[in-house]
């Protein structure tokens, strides 16, 4: 087995290696926004097997989230190159951060940062569709169930696919905590890559553990709404509502080299050994790559 490699960074590095595209002027953004209206009240727009709503994620979700991605968190890309331009491939990150904002902004630096705009198809647990209105807009982002069998599909139709297999161990951990990656599991996004022969790009996020330092967690009131765990912060829930603006933390999300895994075959996805030490191998790529970009970060909101 290949040992872990480190996501490779330069120290001298202050800024975005991809440049982003110019904003649009005024005119192509009143111009754009009534043809928008257009396709949507004639139905003039698509939406696939799984809910995503392309036209819906560009005109409106990515836009809303790109003022948190470049002037609150002030996201710096790395190693985008590493993530394929074409075809099927298993993004791998680290999750933290009370709310999974960090999923969110990962999708944007794809599409924005990446030269062939490519789009991440996240994997969302259960609870996350059984929420009103955060279960729609997810589907229509192009969030579908965390299941190898809508992996694999999505995969195998050449999308990209992003996992956090942390899952709520990882955005639900206390701030004491921070940076030390949870268990990940059983494996089963390296038994998706292996049926599919899908590259694994390691993922490592750094900045989400400050913008909702969690405290503690009311278990109580996290079993009557059902919820995984309540968060307690230095500013939720004693703010209220305004307690649920995250705090403006550097964020630097790097991409690693791919690992190969085309060549073991889809029969070496029931190889339970192959498949821990590949999830390994992952983990420990992701973990010290967190400790060279908090080396990188010159500090917390700077």
């Amino acid at each position: 087995m290949p040992e872990a490699r480190v996501i490779p960074l330069r120290p001298e590095d202050d800024e975005p290696r991809v440049p982003r595209p110019p904003s649009p002027s005024w005119e192509e953004q009143v111009t754009g926004g009534l043809e928008f209206l257009r396709r949507r009240l004639t139905g003039d727009y698509e939406t696939d097997e799984f809910g995503f709503d392309p036209d819906l994620t560009d005109h409106v979700l990515l836009p809303l989230l790109r003022p948190l991605f470049s002037r609150w968190f002030r996201v710096e890309t790395h190693g985008v190159e590493n993530v394929p331009g074409s075809g099927g491939g298993l993004v791998v990150a680290n999750h933290s951060g009370t709310l999974p904002v960090d999923a969110l902004m990962t999708t944007v630096a794809l599409h924005d940062d990446h030269p062939e705009q490519r789009r991440l198809r996240l994997l969302g647990a259960d609870l996350v569709f059984e929420m009103p209105f955060v279960g729609t807009v997810s589907r229509k982002m192009g969030t579908t169930l965390a299941c190898n069998e809508d992996a694999e599909r999505l995969l195998t139709g050449g999308e990209l696919v992003g996992v956090f297999p942390e899952g709520f161990k990882g955005i639900g951990k206390p701030f004491r905590e921070r940076y030390t990656l949870q268990r990940f599991g059983r494996g089963g996004f390296v038994t998706a890559a292996l049926r599919t022969g899908a590259p694994i790009i390691p993922c490592a996020i750094v900045g989400a553990e400050e913008t909702y330092p969690m405290l503690g967690n009311a278990k109580t009131i996290a079993r009557l709404l059902g919820l995984p765990y309540f968060p307690i912060t230095p500013t939720f829930p004693v703010l209220g509502p305004l307690g649920l603006v995250p705090l403006p933390s550097k964020w630097l999300i790097a991409f690693g080299e791919p690992i190969e895994t085309a060549s073991f075959g889809p029969a070496a996805a029931e190889d339970p050994m192959l498949v821990f030490n590949l999830t390994d191998q992952v983990r420990e790529t992701i973990q010290q790559s967190i400790y060279q970009l908090l080396l990188q970060r010159k500090s917390v909101f700077g």
